[in-house]
């Protein structure tokens, strides 16, 4: 996953670890619409739309794993940090706003991404590392799929008949198997096949 992060974000600027980004600013951002899907008004009926909270998670952990990178130390040995930072981390059993709520403190304080803050998001909305790495590499495949079909430059139609990419992005992998070798081009093509707009080789 570290891997695929680096390749998305040189797709967006070649040096990009040097620009040095606000990955953190991102990432509690990202919090806030997570708590959006989930609800907080106390004063009005809301139902928990728990598929789009765990976008959101994924989402985080896009900006997350991007706030690693220091251009000091490869992937390798940023992946057995990650592993070393949860081998002995049990979660404190918070629930999703207070997980949220704790790694955007996190954020807002240090300007950093904690994996075991992370891990407690995980926990309270109810993913493992399985779930995690296949919806990881669908927004992945997600996020490149809106390059392709322009964007940077504006042209990128995000709602489709109605729905966010991202709806149409749940219901597609609900539909593959994670496990084929293939997986990403088929969540390629998936997307590729309902989206309304011109293809990427500029044909209809």
């Amino acid at each position: 996953m570290l891997t695929m992060q680096d390749r998305m974000n040189t797709r967006i600027h070649p040096r990009w670890i040097e620009q040095k980004f606000a990955w953190y600013r991102a990432l509690w951002i990202e919090c806030g619409e997570l708590i959006e899907h989930f609800g907080y008004k106390w004063w009005k009926k809301q139902t928990p739309d728990m598929e789009q909270v765990r976008l959101e998670v994924i989402d985080i952990w896009h900006f997350g794993l991007s706030a690693l990178f220091d251009g000091k130390q490869g992937v390798a040995a940023m992946a057995e940090q990650i592993a070393m930072a949860l081998e002995d981390f049990t979660p404190a059993g918070l629930d999703v706003r207070e997980a949220t709520e704790a790694l955007a403190l996190h954020a807002l304080q240090t300007h950093g991404f904690c994996p075991q803050r992370f891990w407690e998001l995980m926990h309270a909305a109810d993913m493992d590392f399985n779930q995690l790495y296949s919806a990881y590499v669908g927004k992945n495949v997600l996020n490149f799929f809106r390059q392709d079909h322009g964007y940077q430059s504006g042209s990128y139609q995000k709602v489709w008949q109605g729905r966010e990419d991202n709806e149409h992005l749940v219901e597609i992998l609900a539909a593959l198997d994670s496990a084929a070798q293939d997986y990403a081009d088929q969540v390629y093509q998936c997307l590729q096949a309902r989206y309304p707009g011109p293809r990427a080789d500029g044909s209809q």
